[in-house]
């Protein structure tokens, strides 16, 4: 099959970094795939990607001052342009991503999660990219279940891929001090100022335990909330470090380093960096959010806010279990990419059928 999968960054993610291992994946199938995304920060992935994909980087350059609104516009505007233009017919046209949705006319939705945004063309953004599509896809039945409820739309559930042994065979930084970690920087769907309470509690118990904060590239503008947490930090006495984007070559060892790794989010679809903490046999404390409990079951511990977040993790510190590790690891494991990928062309076979292939059409107003 020809098939164009669409993401809207080269940046790290968890939306990118599932677009390259699926159409590593695929194309190791024997498909033809091409990868389609906005050059943020510049004309290449942040890792390197298996020669046998082809890559369509369309340039964003960046626009000082630009507010998230007329951004998001730009950005749907300059990946429709440039892939209307492309001359190449494909069997399946994958967006990954509400801007990638909106850049194509006929194509199948991954939905990782669901927001809820307050800028109107972020909020139409959303809206369109799961009204429009003509097949579905979700990585959690939680997802797959908000779908339903909210827009009646059916939803098939093929659960992420995870490069468990990457992981596994991470030589783990030795720390000065031992460190809790979470991936994902700092904004409101991450629970970073949860997280800040909940370590403050924590640094009680354990005055020698440092907070390491690594990723956090985002097409938002979260600044007000990062100075609100910055202000919290402040007020609690604490100091994290933040690292912001890590080296690809450098996250399997911070992550296998980490006395433990916390996931407090309030929004997820699957939760890849926690499953990737688990391949690394790194304890993982999440929030008790129902797709994460289909999704880790008995493998991570749980909290409902600050107070349980840090006991928890107080635990998993201080008393890691080894048998909840040995389950970790092999959930892991369980999740392949070459598993996903199988299941996603045997989706595009059945939601093709009788349909001509995608040719790109000159772009809109």
């Amino acid at each position: 099959m020809r098939i164009a999968l669409l993401t809207y960054s080269t940046r790290p993610r968890g939306g990118v970094v599932h677009t390259l291992a699926l159409a590593e994946a695929l194309a190791a199938l024997g498909h033809a795939v091409t990868v389609w995304t906005l050059g943020r920060g510049g004309d290449a992935f942040f890792r390197p990607v298996d020669p046998r994909v082809r890559l369509a980087v369309v340039p964003f350059p960046d626009v000082p001052g630009e507010e998230v609104g007329p951004r998001v516009l730009r950005s749907i505007r300059l990946l429709r342009v440039a892939f209307a233009a492309a001359a190449d017919g494909y069997d399946v046209v994958h967006a990954q991503d509400c801007i990638s949705a909106n850049a194509v006319d006929r194509c199948v939705r991954t939905v990782h999660h669901l927001d809820q945004f307050t800028t109107p063309e972020l909020a139409a953004c959303h809206e369109r990219a799961i009204v429009r599509p003509y097949a579905h896809l979700t990585v959690s039945a939680a997802v797959a279940a908000e779908l339903r409820a909210g827009w009646g739309i059916t939803a098939e559930v093929i659960p992420n891929g995870v490069d468990a042994a990457r992981f596994a065979a991470a030589v783990p930084a030795v720390p000065e001090r031992p460190y809790l970690l979470t991936v994902g920087g700092i904004e409101p769907r991450k629970g970073s100022l949860d997280l800040l309470d909940a370590y403050a509690l924590l640094r009680r118990e354990l005055p020698a335990l440092r907070l390491v904060i690594a990723g956090g590239e985002t097409l938002f503008d979260y600044r007000a909330y990062r100075a609100e947490w910055e202000e919290r930090a402040r007020a609690l006495g604490v100091v994290p470090e933040v690292l912001g984007p890590v080296a690809h070559d450098d996250l399997p060892p911070l992550m296998a380093g980490a006395a433990a790794f916390a996931f407090p989010s309030t929004r997820e679809g699957f939760g890849l960096a926690a499953m990737e903490a688990l391949a690394a046999g790194v304890p993982v404390v999440v929030r008790d959010l129902p797709v994460l409990r289909e999704v880790f079951g008995t493998a991570v511990g749980y909290g409902t806010d600050p107070a349980s977040l840090a006991a928890a993790l107080l635990r998993a510190v201080t008393a890691p279990d080894p048998a909840r590790r040995a389950a970790g690891r092999a959930l892991a494991a369980a999740h392949t990419w070459p598993a996903a990928a199988a299941r996603h062309v045997e989706f595009y076979e059945r939601v093709t059928a009788g349909r001509s292939p995608h040719r790109p059409v000159p772009a809109r107003p």
